[in-house]
């Protein structure tokens, strides 16, 4: 029987101050928890979105009332309307979108399918720039909206920019510390603020339906400290300029609708069935956001709230203290409609720390960002995107000021080039489907694709001098930057293809000249670097070769082991799948050498491929993974770790020379066998006499494979009608359950299936004999599995058994 034995290796004191200042690691399994309900979507998705209505009314008022004087109140009202209509348009495309894109990922996934990769990095840089803008923008307006509830305090351009700030770095270390508590605590405020401000709405109107609703009056005071110049004046409206400043109005307004794509973004965290809950949750959203940024205006315009230079009070407080009154029970309801606006607002800055992240992935695996930000941290957050938007964020608040209107400009362009991309998107969408009632919804999204392409152009002109030339400029560099970075990726995969390879010695290598040797190639992925480290594994003569991949992704497995069957290779070599569930790859793969060491009492040498790049701006693209599992590995006694490198910088001809050698070639390259001619097992197969009904006895308690200690890693507690695993011996007939913590491809006699599992008693193999694989089962699953227990190779193990998946690997993640 295994047993877990816990690797005694030093932590780092970076990782001491990450557990110190994060908690401990959360696993992979446990992001299976986070999908959510409509309730709980809508609170925690619609916060960016719905809290806009805070400030939307008020950005337009900032360019009304300086050029039409009180007349700007008049025109309000129409403003609104017309950026409802297109809250409207909006709304009926995004409702197709979540419909047929489950996946997250938004205008990019639609426009990525629609348009290809290359069209869609537009959608991309558009909604990284959103994400950017959003946190900044969201901060500052529930900065001011805190500042509101003290009408006499004003602050200047750096304190205010020093708390917003201190309000992006709390947000960043939340998101750091994961989704559960990120998702908890960012969905309250979304109910509280559509209820207080709500309330405003209501009781502001049934006082004006009652007369009694005030006209704000302000004080000399007032006017010399920054209110806005505000005339009692007509003749703006027969200019010319007036268009250009309706239409600069309307961008203001347009600012509402931002954040109305996060459910698209999101779709995916939704309870099944995800697209019909996230169309529901995405028109509930609409309909709230609607009726407050109408309310808000109608207020507005009768009680003439005016907004102030310098952003505080805001407009939507001025209108919450004249619905409430002077009464103390009125300044009551007043500081709650505040303290709930800035909660809101501060959260509403949060949704894009969970977009970001999610939309840089999936960017990222297509190869136009690096792929470093592919991966999950210390609790399942994906850190550097997460460190990357804090940066970014805090770097513009810092350049701007912590100001909404001079935000407002880098805000829009984003916003709408993402709706554009949707709308087009779909339209496409249903004109090469064709499928029933294809007409209307193609009506609704190439009106929604066209609409908000001009709301784009109106923005670039209009806010041209005021920051919008900026995101002008940005925008063709960062979409060249990204098809750079990806032209760089692919010329690194076109050197590493196993296609490209020249033809390998074929010659098995020799009996091994001394006492036991185990070799361990680490694997990410099949290219020419693996085959290279095989080769040379092969030439150190080991008495056992294994091939280990540790399971970041389980997708990402699945393919190894495809490519793995497919090229012959599982006859070879044997390919081990080792859970790593809390993504501590040097951690895992010690914990593997260490198990080769106090299991086979042999010296083990790790090797570990590298890719190597020529430039410094190549190797950026990179991480040193194998520099750290070297590392690792190095300082158990008895395991030697040696990198072997393969340099992806080929001259210029050299690939094209080696894909003719290729074509040339009459048959796939050949490959080194495993030690002895045997394959990479290194050990008899059950015909040998150590399978399962063999003579070998089981190893005494205590020997085994090393794992990872903890209760977030143990394996299932025995049940009712479960047998222990600890409780199992030789030539019983058992049923017993545990969680999967590797699976071996091709580990005895050819082809087979050898999967190693864990209760919180102990652990024992199963052997699937004539299999190379089966779905689902990968590690981090839990199955139950019944049959007759015999040793193999000095384990406890049941061949053939009759299994049930009773719970499937859940590495791969989904957001929230």
């Amino acid at each position: 029987m295994d047993q877990r034995a816990d690797v005694d290796l030093p932590e780092t004191l970076g990782y001491r101050a990450k557990r110190l200042l994060l908690g401990r690691p959360l696993v992979s399994a446990a992001i299976a928890d986070e999908k959510l309900s409509k309730k709980s979507a809508l609170g925690v998705l619609s916060s960016d979105c719905i809290s806009s209505s805070a400030y939307g009314s008020e950005e337009m008022l900032l360019v009304l009332l300086p050029i039409f004087g009180l007349a700007g109140f008049h025109l309000l009202m129409p403003l609104t309307a017309v950026v409802l209509g297109l809250l409207v348009l909006t709304t009926l495309s995004y409702r197709q979108v979540v419909m047929i894109y489950t996946r997250a990922g938004g205008s990019y996934v639609v426009a990525r399918e629609n348009f290809g990769p290359r069209v869609a990095q537009i959608a991309s840089v558009a909604l990284l720039i959103d994400y950017v803008v959003t946190v900044a923008v969201q901060s500052a307006a529930g900065v001011a909206a805190i500042v509101s509830i003290f009408p006499s305090v004003s602050l200047g351009r750096w304190p205010s920019t020093g708390l917003t700030v201190a309000v992006v770095l709390v947000l960043a270390y939340g998101n750091l510390r994961g989704v559960r508590e990120a998702g908890r605590a960012f969905a309250f405020p979304t109910y509280f603020f559509v209820v207080s401000a709500g309330l405003v709405v209501v009781v502001g109107v049934l006082r004006e339906m009652f007369g009694d609703l005030p006209v704000i009056h302000y004080t000399a005071s007032q006017h010399r400290h920054d209110l806005i110049s505000v005339t009692d004046t007509h003749s703006a409206l027969l200019t010319f300029g007036a268009i250009y400043v309706l239409m600069k109005a309307f961008a203001n307004g347009g600012a509402s609708l931002t954040g109305l794509e996060a459910i698209s973004n999101g779709v995916s965290a939704f309870k099944p069935k995800e697209g019909v809950n996230a169309r529901r949750t995405l028109s509930v959203m609409s309909g709230i956001l609607g009726a407050l940024v109408l309310g808000v205006s109608f207020l507005a315009w009768q009680t003439h709230a005016t907004p102030f230079e310098h952003g505080t009070p805001t407009v939507i407080s001025q209108v919450a203290r004249a619905a409430f009154g002077s009464a103390w029970y009125g300044h009551v309801g007043f500081v709650i409609v505040q303290v709930a606006t800035a909660l809101i607002l501060i959260t509403g800055a949060n949704t894009p720390f969970t977009g970001f992240p999610f939309l840089a992935s999936f960017i990222a695996e297509d190869s136009f960002l690096p792929r470093q930000l592919t991966r999950r941290g210390h609790r399942l957050a994906f850190s550097s995107g997460i460190i990357v938007l804090t940066v970014l964020a805090v770097a513009l608040l810092c350049a701007v000021g912590a100001h909404v209107d001079r935000l407002i400009p880098f805000y829009a362009i984003g916003v709408f080039t993402g709706f554009t991309m949707a709308g087009l998107g779909m339209a496409k969408y249903h004109r090469t489907r064709r499928e029933r009632g294809w007409r209307s919804r193609f009506a609704v999204n190439a009106t929604s694709g066209v609409v908000s392409a001009l709301v784009v152009l109106i923005f670039a002109v209009v806010k041209f001098r005021e920051g919008a030339w900026l995101i002008v400029v940005l925008f063709p560099l960062g979409w060249a930057g990204l098809l750079r970075l990806n032209s760089r990726y692919r010329a690194e995969e076109r050197a590493l293809d196993l296609v490209t390879q020249a033809r390998l010695d074929g010659n098995p290598p020799a009996e091994a000249h001394y006492g036991r040797h185990t070799v361990l190639v680490c694997v990410d992925r099949l290219d020419l670097a693996v085959l290279r480290a095989l080769r040379y594994a092969g030439s150190l003569r080991p008495t056992e070769l294994r091939v280990v991949h540790a399971v970041l992704d389980t997708a990402e497995a699945a393919e190894l082991e495809r490519q793995w069957v497919e090229r012959g290779l599982c006859d070879r070599f044997a390919l081990e799948l080792v859970e790593c569930a809390d993504r501590r790859l040097a951690r895992t793969l010690a914990g593997v050498a260490h198990d080769a060491v106090v299991r086979d009492r042999a010296e083990v040498t790790v090797l570990l491929p590298r890719r190597t790049f020529g430039r410094v701006s190549q190797r950026l693209l990179h991480d040193r993974t194998a520099d750290r599992i070297a590392a690792a590995v190095s300082r158990t006694p008895h395991v030697a770790a040696t990198i072997v490198p393969f340099d992806t910088t080929l001259p210029a001809g050299a690939i094209e020379r080696l894909e003719e050698q290729q074509r040339a070639a009459a048959a796939s390259p050949a490959l080194p066998a495993g030690p002895g001619g045997r394959g990479a097992s290194g050990g008899s197969g059950p015909s040998g006499g150590s399978g399962p009904s063999g003579e070998r006895a089981a190893p005494a308690a205590g020997a085994g494979v090393p794992k990872l200690g903890g209760p977030e890693l143990a394996g299932p507690a025995p049940r009712a009608g479960i047998t222990a695993i600890a409780a199992a011996g030789a030539r019983q007939k058992v049923t017993v359950e545990g969680r999967v913590t590797s699976v071996q491809l091709g580990a005895a006699a050819g082809r087979s299936l050898e999967v190693q599992i864990f209760d919180a008693s102990g652990g024992l193999r199963l052997l699937f004999m004539g299999r190379t694989g089966i779905s689902g089962l990968a590690p981090g699953a839990v199955v139950r599995a019944s049959g007759r227990v015999g040793v193999y190779r000095g384990h406890l193990a049941i061949a053939n058994p009759i299994y049930e998946l009773i719970q499937p690997s859940a590495t791969r993640a989904v957001p929230v």
